[in-house]
């Protein structure tokens, strides 16, 4: 008799792999997050499927008090998770997504998108193309979601920003190229900038602050596994979609992207790598700004949204939005 399958692969008990292949996530409900959804009820809220070949959904963020005279940013909210875990359900990126939507008075997009290892990259990256296009979709007047109550006449299309956490700033990254290159052509819609909270991004050589101590809830151990499940089959941290500056990436020279701001943690295991993509592109002549807060750990915006820190980056992110709305 062989033996029964066991556990090769544990993503916090979330995600399990198992010997013969098979892979079993926990269901929502049986997910324990310990974490109040906080609502003041200064934000509404309605999911919507925007990717029906993919099931997937979105959900959208308005704030019910605003100016009737002008129109709201949009803004998109890529979720993290290392491209294995997360959703836009869970009370973290709900609690973050009201607080985004609040604190910038602009309408909230937060998509979910396939996660590995059932599919692995670059599936992630072409369904945050899908909710792009979602958008475009809905300011050209072609939408079937019956979306115009919350966007149509409130949406302001020429100021869209795109902001990813962690897995969702890689996203957010090439996105920024796709758009950049002509891949992706963003009329009718304007991308303005895009807001890199400690993107994750890899590498075959570690980094200082990937070898320094752990995280409370991060460790190079789940960074590795993440990369280990998401990349594709045969492929080393530096590929193209892990490693912004690999050996095969694209060269960026000659590529005009959009303004980018980058957001990190002084305590967390990315920030050398996060430091080093900001100092690489801006060397390269592009438009990008650093920020670090000082003593933070990876994702303080999205699981703390209401701390006097995470109250300062909000206003980074709409300094920069004001500063590239023009």
């Amino acid at each position: 008799m062989g033996s029964l399958p066991h556990i090769v692969e544990d993503c916090m008990g979330v995600l399990q792999v198992f010997s013969d292949g098979s892979i079993n996530r926990c269901s929502l409900t049986d997910i324990n997050f310990n974490i109040p959804v906080i609502d003041d009820g200064s934000v509404g809220f309605k999911d919507i499927t925007f990717d029906k070949k993919h099931k997937l959904s979105l959900r959208l963020y308005k704030p019910k008090s605003t100016n009737q005279d002008s129109k709201l940013p949009v803004v998109f909210y890529f979720h993290g998770g290392g491209f294995c875990v997360g959703s836009h359900v869970w009370p973290n990126c709900h609690n973050c997504c009201i607080r985004l939507s609040s604190g910038l008075q602009a309408l909230v997009v937060s998509p979910d998108y396939r996660l590995a290892p059932e599919h692995k990259l670059p599936a992630a990256i072409d369904d945050a193309v899908s909710a792009v296009e979602w958008l475009q979709r809905e300011a050209s007047g072609e939408s079937t979601n019956n979306c115009d109550a919350w966007i149509g006449g409130t949406a302001d299309f020429d100021r869209v920003f795109i902001l990813g956490d962690s897995s969702g700033g890689n996203m957010a990254h090439h996105l920024a190229v796709r758009l950049a290159t002509g891949s992706i052509k963003p009329a009718p819609i304007r991308v303005r900038g895009f807001v890199l909270l400690a993107p994750f991004f890899g590498g075959a050589e570690r980094t200082k602050s990937e070898e320094g101590p752990c995280e409370a809830l991060l460790s190079l151990e789940i960074l590795d596994r993440f990369w280990r499940l998401s990349m594709p089959v045969g492929e080393t941290r530096d590929h193209p979609m892990v490693n912004p500056f690999g050996p095969n990436s694209p060269n960026l020279e000659k590529v005009a992207l959009d303004p980018i701001l980058v957001i990190v943690g002084g305590n967390e295991l990315l920030k050398d790598r996060v430091e080093s993509y900001w100092r690489k592109l801006k060397d390269l002549g592009k438009k990008i700004e650093y920020v670090e807060f000082e003593g933070e750990q990876h994702g303080f915006l999205t699981n703390d949204p209401y701390s006097e820190v995470s109250n300062e980056a909000l206003q980074v992110i709409k300094r920069f939005m004001t500063e590239n709305s023009n």
